[in-house]
């Protein structure tokens, strides 16, 4: 009869000893300077990326008004998976989230692999956001070369988290606020000139028509649900900072049920509501939500003066909100890595203000490799990073599901009562999660028009590659053990 591995405190990283705070043990320096307010920013802020602003077209383009069932697809997947890590992050809140929950919950490979696979996920993403923050900037301020303005991005928001968790925090909470506040302008504007109301607009091509009069409202067909879900899953990754984030603020346990229960409002206005206003307020197949974007042509169907640099300038704080975010969340899960052995112990070491700057400076560094790529070679060695990063979010996913199936077993032995928040219908409903995550993965591979099978091929490669090494790894670790215990 195989035993139930010990439950840690709240905070606490299984195999370290010491006391929270204490450099090198469970709560390894760093500091609660996160604000109650930073952490509803971050959580709100974190499902609005910038790929929903700049790649919703493509998806409306492929599935017409259908790409609604595709984004209520995605967002119930994600609510589901929210609900399973708020309920192992809850119990026991920590840097390293769901790879420190694997790292108890299947084994010390899962918890190294699906760390590292995430922060390589982010690291790229830096490179992918500074290139397209300073593209934006260049436009406006073109004595500055491109390259130029990616590394005054880059620059900028390392020296802030490099300062203090809190003015990460407070950085987050202005930027997520203008999103917040940009989206719900939209869907507030949008949505009076879809029913008439919007004084002083006379649209002849907004209406509730736009729906089902230019095909239907799957005009290509069902199977094009499934093909929008492939294009717009990626754009709803960053819904899990909030959990990394809580470790470092003053009541995780309340941040993290906070978040956690407000996932599915948040999913279901900013996403389905301003995509609802995008498709109501032109036909589907309106030429100028190709060559515009999706928002910006929405906005100057209603005649909105500089619709384009109105969204232009939303574009750049989404993509600075999420290099700001991406910076810290790579950063902290490297510092939980070597908090736990799986990476270089300097990247758990903090200063005196509780900030790790080993593993904020590792993961900038790598970041500035990618941007260099991606002027040297944008079509090949960049071109890679990207697609063998880009089912990262999906394996996470997955991972998240099969860590929840083990600990609510060993929450419910250890510590019934910090099961404050519980996912619905255990273990059902994450066991159906867990298999349409499966699905879209294999569904992927059937998709050659828009790159799915090589972003899953080249990922699994890139994470068979990780897990043949966390294998190596933990045998030669358990090879040590034993002989020093000989």
């Amino acid at each position: 009869m195989t035993s139930q591995p010990t439950l840690p405190q709240a905070g606490h990283s299984p195999g370290d000893p010491g006391e929270p705070g204490e450099p090198g043990g469970p709560g390894g320096g760093l500091q609660a300077g996160l604000k109650s307010r930073h952490l509803s920013m971050i959580a709100i802020g974190g499902v609005i990326g910038a790929g929903l602003f700049v790649g919703s077209s493509t998806g409306i383009a492929t599935a017409g008004p259908g790409i609604l069932l595709s984004y209520a697809l995605v967002g119930t997947l994600v609510v589901l998976v929210m609900r399973m890590l708020g309920e192992m992050s809850a119990a026991n809140p920590t840097s390293g989230s769901f790879s420190a929950h694997a790292d108890r919950a299947l084994g010390r490979w899962a918890g190294f692999s699906i760390g590292w696979l995430y922060w390589f996920f982010w690291v790229v993403v830096l490179a992918v956001e500074a290139t397209a923050g300073a593209k934006i900037l260049e436009g406006w301020v073109p004595a500055v070369p491109q390259w130029g303005w990616a590394l005054i991005v880059m620059v900028v928001l390392t020296a802030t988290n490099l300062i203090s968790v809190g003015s990460y925090g407070e950085f987050e909470f202005w930027f997520a606020g203008i999103k917040v506040v940009a989206i719900g302008a939209f869907i507030v504007v949008g949505g009076l000139a879809v029913f008439g109301v919007l004084p002083g607009v006379d649209s002849d091509k907004a209406g509730l028509g736009n729906l089902t009069d230019h095909g239907g409202f799957l005009p290509n067909g069902p199977g094009a649900i499934l093909t929008g879900v492939l294009l717009v899953v990626f754009s709803f990754m960053g819904s899990e900072i909030a959990t990394l984030a809580a470790g470092e603020s003053e009541d995780p346990q309340r941040a993290v049920t906070k978040s956690t229960n407000s996932i599915i409002w948040r999913i279901g206005v900013f996403y389905l509501g301003s995509i609802f206003v995008v498709v109501a307020l032109l036909p589907w197949n309106d030429k100028s939500i190709a060559d515009k974007g999706s928002y910006v042509a929405a906005l100057d169907s209603l005649g909105i003066a500089h619709a384009g640099q109105i969204m232009n300038f939303i574009v750049l704080t989404s993509v600075l909100s999420c290099l700001n975010s991406g910076l810290y969340t790579a950063s902290r899960m490297a510092f939980s890595l070597g908090e736990r052995g799986d990476a270089p112990k300097a990247f758990a070491r903090v200063n005196s203000r509780g900030v790790p700057m080993t593993a904020i400076l590792a993961s900038v560094v790598f970041g500035f490799v990618a941007v260099f790529f991606n002027y040297l070679s944008p079509d090949k060695i960049f071109l890679f990073l990207v697609n063998s990063s880009g089912a990262v979010a999906l394996f996470v996913w997955l991972v998240i599901c099969f860590s929840q199936l083990r600990m609510r077993k060993i929450i419910q032995a250890e510590a019934p009562e910090r099961l404050i928040v519980r996912m619905w219908l255990y273990p059902y409903l994450t066991w159906a999660t867990a298999a349409l995550i499966v699905f879209v993965l294999g569904y992927m591979l059937t998709d050659t028009e828009h790159d799915g099978r090589e972003t899953v091929l080249l990922s699994l490669m890139v994470a068979a590659i990780v897990l043949v090494i966390a294998v190596v790894k933990e045998r030669v670790m358990g090879g040590r053990r034993t002989l020093t215990k000989v």
